[in-house]
């Protein structure tokens, strides 16, 4: 397989080198003149610094081309949360903080699961297109939640809108590829959640404008997640119960965010605030029971907890959409049963 280097010093580049040659073909070209090069590329990395200016202009110069990478592993400077949110938005699909060491970036190259879903046919452009948009409109949103700004209410909804439209054209099994293929982390999540609401959205036979409320209420649901540290929010192991408490902070905080926004619904702040809520009262942040759950929050639930299951971690295999359903179908007294039953054919086939 062959890796292009993007880099925006020569030292980086030696060293990335070093740590790939042996195992890859490699081509390589400094950030301030780079042009990727034409032809089919499988890979990149990207070792940059993105508190600079100018290496962020860079990057915008080249965005075109670089979308066309199927995988694009930036290596940023720092673990600074607004650094890696910029690297999302500039289109990565993964990203490393340096010092990375050769075992970690080799990894995250041969991931099994990019190399099993290589042999499925490539996914629309529309797909990708609407994945790749929706992936920045996420990175907008969370930067605006860091830095205290307003958050682009209309821009998101029309990114859900986006997302909407390919999941109604190309079915969920394609939008699943597309986001497990080139996303990661809480932006694949969050684009897992707003196709499979809003395919579930669509077999329910909702109105359109009931399908973009959902959309847009998948979008904003984990905008709380921008204020929880990384190394909480992408821990690998199980958590303990300060940072399990600390996790279950994000749907006030995420509210908080959004109740000012000009242009907000009180239905989006709904089920931003509401959607680890259950049926059960056993919830959070607010304990609700039935009656407080609207029927929106319902069906934002049981998508949100489907994509926790069957999206894609480096270190644990992808489980099957058979045995997320299943685990749905175990948590009695929490869901709707009538809802989880109408949700069998999205979970399963569609």
């Amino acid at each position: 397989m062959s890796v292009h280097v993007v880099a925006d010093v020569h030292a980086k580049v030696a060293v990335l080198r070093t740590m790939l040659e042996q195992r890859y073909v490699i081509t390589s070209e400094l950030l301030n003149t780079a042009s990727i090069p034409r032809g089919k590329l499988e890979s990149i990395v990207v070792a940059a610094d993105l508190t600079v200016v100018e290496n962020i202009a860079a990057l915008k110069a080249i965005s075109a081309r670089l979308a066309r990478v199927p995988k694009r592993v930036f290596l940023i400077d720092g673990t600074g949360r607004l650094s890696v949110v910029q690297a999302y938005a500039l289109g990565a699909t993964h990203v490393l903080s340096n010092p990375v060491n050769q075992k970690q970036l080799l990894a995250r190259l041969a991931d099994t699961e990019a190399q099993a879903v290589s042999a499925v046919p490539p996914e629309s452009g529309g797909s990708q297109e609407a994945a790749s948009a929706g992936s920045a409109s996420i990175a907008a949103m969370f930067s605006a939640a860091l830095n205290g700004t307003a958050v682009d209410i209309a821009g998101t909804r029309d990114a859900g809108s986006r997302i909407a439209d390919s999941v109604a054209e190309n079915g969920l099994s394609d939008w699943l590829s597309t986001v497990r293929r080139h996303h990661e982390g809480t932006f694949q999540h969050c684009l897992l959640v707003t196709g499979i609401a809003v395919d579930f959205g669509l077999s329910l036979g909702l109105s359109k404008a009931d399908v973009e409320r959902l959309s847009s209420a998948a979008m904003f649901h984990d905008i709380g997640k921008a204020k929880i540290p990384l190394t909480v929010l992408d821990k690998p192991a199980r958590l303990d119960d300060r940072e399990r408490a600390l996790i279950e902070t994000h749907p006030v905080v995420g509210y908080d965010v959004l109740k000012e926004s000009p242009g907000i619904s009180p239905e989006i702040l709904d089920a931003v605030r509401h959607h680890h809520e259950y049926l059960d009262g056993s919830g959070y942040p607010d304990g609700l029971c039935a009656a407080g759950i609207s029927d929106l929050v319902r069906v934002l639930t049981i998508s949100d907890i489907f994509a926790a299951l069957v999206e894609h971690r480096t270190y644990k295999p992808t489980m099957s959409r058979q045995k997320a359903y299943d685990i749905l179908l175990g948590m009695h007294g929490k869901l709707e049963k009538p809802l989880l039953h109408a949700f069998r054919d999205v979970a399963l086939n569609r």
